[in-house]
């Protein structure tokens, strides 16, 4: 029986694509909702469901980096209100969308697609090949979220410690995560939250400077402590100033194949 996850911070989307779901694809069975992107990624780690139906805007994390994060199996829909011009990108990419309000008739041509693409099962490589084509498409449409020009780049965060406020250069970040609804920005002196997301830092900083590692962890590469890989080959990074490793997610491993 395949197997589904939604994602969707809007609890009564959720159940109106599940209910459409059921009578569209009754063999369908939903293993997991999400309210946010943090959630859908952890319980897509977790369950490793055949679908993810993910909407594009999310706290924490939108649709479009929890689909970059997936190292399994999981297929990705993306649940998206996005206009015509976002919507040709998704088909140039040949990724599997549905407009939001979801029509029937649209998310019948969905299902007879994916059923196809779930059956037979596909072999290794037929697996890997398309992982590596999501991956590829992502790289080009993640970008697209809103570069701005280097006079519009962050300087500062104001971020919160307790009931402090603060005002943080960026250049004193060592790297920013997103934690459930905050995004930590961890200094060498100290960590405070912001409320920001990753996508939403990643479009404003520096990418010179600061580079995403993970569909939750954005580091500064200036202060790169250096790179290490386990022995499943999982690649990890070290930053001066802190007493841990960072993972590095497979999507961003070219970043560090020059270091």
């Amino acid at each position: 029986m395949p197997t589904a996850l939604i994602a969707d911070d809007e609890p009564h989307l959720v159940r109106a694509l599940q209910a459409q779901l059921a009578t569209a694809w009754p063999e369908l069975e939903i293993v997991a909702t999400a309210r946010n992107g943090l959630e859908a990624a952890e319980a897509i780690a977790a369950r490793q469901p055949d679908l993810a139906f993910l909407d594009i805007q999310m706290p924490g994390l939108t649709g479009l980096e929890v689909a970059q994060g997936i190292e399994g199996r999981t297929r990705i829909v993306f649940v998206t209100a996005f206009d015509e011009f976002a919507v040709q990108a998704f088909e140039q990419a040949a990724l599997d969308y549905v407009l939001k309000p979801v029509s029937a008739e649209r998310l019948l041509r969905t299902v007879a697609r994916l059923r196809d693409a779930l059956s037979p099962a596909p072999t290794a490589a037929a697996s890997d090949a398309e992982s590596d084509a999501l991956r590829s498409a992502l790289m080009r449409l993640l970008p697209a979220a809103a570069a701005v020009s280097p006079a519009q780049r962050l300087r500062w965060v104001r971020a919160s410690q307790g009931e402090l406020m603060h005002q943080v250069p960026v250049a004193e970040v060592l790297y920013f995560h997103a934690d459930d609804k905050y995004t930590v920005v961890r200094t060498a002196e100290r960590e405070l939250l912001i409320r920001t997301p990753i996508a939403e830092l990643a479009a404003q900083l520096d990418p010179e400077v600061f580079a995403q590692i993970h569909r939750s962890t954005i580091v500064n590469l200036d202060h790169l402590a250096g790179t290490r890989r386990d022995e499943a080959s999982r690649l990890f990074v070290r930053l001066h100033g802190v007493d841990h490793e960072l993972p590095v997610s497979r999507a961003y491993v070219p970043l560090f194949k020059a270091m």
